[in-house]
């Protein structure tokens, strides 16, 4: 049984892994920000003074949805893609920036760390850098439904440090407390 794979099982390998790392990074992302409570509705958050260009809250849901079906499809690719010189570091290196991305919400709006949210942020954009590099030695495509991700990350990097430049005492804030009508 020497038979090469036909291309329609090659392919069907593939949505196989899609549909196994689309719906998990999905999922993940989905948990940490309920976790940490992040975005718009959290009291501590809305009581920051945020930058002029700060988009609205439906923004966020949207654009990270998107782009963890990327980041899903490209790993699903890399992971279809065995024999690959590489492979093993790159998905290394995918499971370490997806731990440190699913660490910067609960960082930045549960603990209130805005300077180590920041910190994290740089340390994620390096890393998302070295793996969009290494996915696309290995499969082009992957590297390019990495990009999205890599320019999202550089856009919140600056409205990171835009919060932490006009809210210095963010770290100390205490949110205001409910208001009750009667």
């Amino acid at each position: 049984m020497n038979e090469i794979a036909s291309p329609g099982q090659l392919r069907l390998d593939y949505l196989r892994w899609a549909l196994v790392t689309v719906p998990a990074i999905l999922f993940l992302g989905f948990l940490s920000g309920r976790i940490a409570n992040s975005g718009y509705g959290n009291r501590w958050f809305d009581a920051l003074e945020k930058p002029a260009f700060m988009p609205p809250g439906w923004a966020f849901g949207a654009a990270w949805t998107i782009l963890y079906i990327l980041m899903g499809l490209a790993l699903a690719m890399i992971i279809h893609a065995r024999g690959s010189r590489g492979r093993g570091i790159a998905i290394l290196l995918f499971l370490a920036q997806l731990v440190m991305n699913l660490l910067w919400s609960p960082l930045f709006f549960r603990a209130h760390q805005v300077d180590n949210a920041f910190i994290l942020i740089l340390l994620l954009i390096a890393t998302v850098a070295a793996t969009t590099l290494l996915f696309w030695r290995i499969r082009p495509a992957a590297g390019l439904l990495l990009l999205p991700y890599l320019a999202w990350l550089a856009f919140a990097s600056v409205l990171n440090y835009e919060i932490g430049r006009l809210n210095p005492q963010a770290e100390t804030l205490v949110a205001p407390a409910l208001k009750a009508q009667i």
